[in-house]
């Protein structure tokens, strides 16, 4: 049931993301035309064409990240939250299929987004000598990387992969769970979902900050991090992304607890 889940996501937000990413990709190849000539005319109409495509190409990128991100809230809000709820929770799945299905879609989309982005720019500094002058770095940097950091580049890969993908989780159920605890109310239930979302952010921060400031008052610590102090510069690394990871991993799942819970126990449809 999760694999239709995940097909229904996909195909309500690829009727939105898609047009944006074909917006994204022309207003890049209208600032390629900028850069190729336009602002170094002697008629002041194109100069204005080309600043105006240029803007037109950050606008757009602007625009795609951001809306990546309120397109996947606005899914779990109006798919779970508003009248469709109804529907939904009377289908044979559990709250933990569509939590999750909403999450991969969420990461799927934000990946796609990145590299959306990065084509974007592709295509605006887009010229033959540049394309072969980054191949052939390219090739250098995968020679060099084989040669002599073929693990721990493959490692470290994978730990970006994961951070990123559990990133993007936490992201996305710290709104989740900011609009399932405001919709357990009967009243003012958006209002609610802000306050408890900035309330959220607040507690986490303080959480952060006095761990650190723990973490500096514990001998075994300090021992820890004299014994680190010693290791290689690459196994320093590998130490810190797995950090990052499982820092990523508790912090969505409290969220996630906090969603599922209110989901399940206190959700108000009225």
């Amino acid at each position: 049931m999760l694999r239709k889940l995940l097909k229904h996501e996909f195909r309500a937000t690829a009727r939105i993301m898609g047009p944006l990413y074909l917006v994204l990709l022309i207003t890049a190849l209208g600032a390629n035309l900028t850069t190729r000539g336009l602002l170094a005319t002697r008629y002041r109409l194109l100069d204005l064409v080309g600043v105006l495509l240029v803007m037109a190409f950050f606008i757009a990128i602007v625009g795609v990240c951001v809306m990546s991100m309120v397109v996947m809230v606005r899914r779990f809000y109006q798919n779970l939250l508003r009248d469709e709820g109804y529907l939904m929770m009377t289908l044979p799945v559990s709250i933990h299929q569509q939590v999750w299905s909403k999450l991969i879609v969420s990461a799927v989309w934000f990946a796609a987004t990145f590299l959306a982005v990065m084509l974007a720019f592709c295509v605006m500094a887009l010229d033959v000598s540049i394309v072969e002058g980054f191949a052939q770095a390219a090739r250098t940097i995968l020679q060099e990387i084989t040669a002599y950091y073929a693990l721990n580049g493959a490692a470290l890969m994978g730990e970006l992969l994961l951070l990123a993908f559990f990133g993007c989780c936490a992201m996305c159920l710290h709104f989740y769970a900011a609009l399932a605890v405001g919709h357990s109310f009967s009243n003012h239930k958006m209002a609610w979902s802000v306050l408890w979302y900035f309330v959220f952010s607040f507690a986490s921060q303080f959480l952060f900050g006095a761990l650190m400031l723990l973490m500096d008052e514990l001998p075994l610590l300090n021992w820890v991090g004299g014994l680190v102090a010693g290791w290689s510069a690459m196994a320093q690394t590998h130490l810190l992304m797995v950090l990052m990871i499982a820092g990523c991993v508790v912090y969505g799942a409290v969220f996630y607890v906090v969603t599922v819970w209110f989901l399940k126990r206190h959700l108000d449809l009225e």
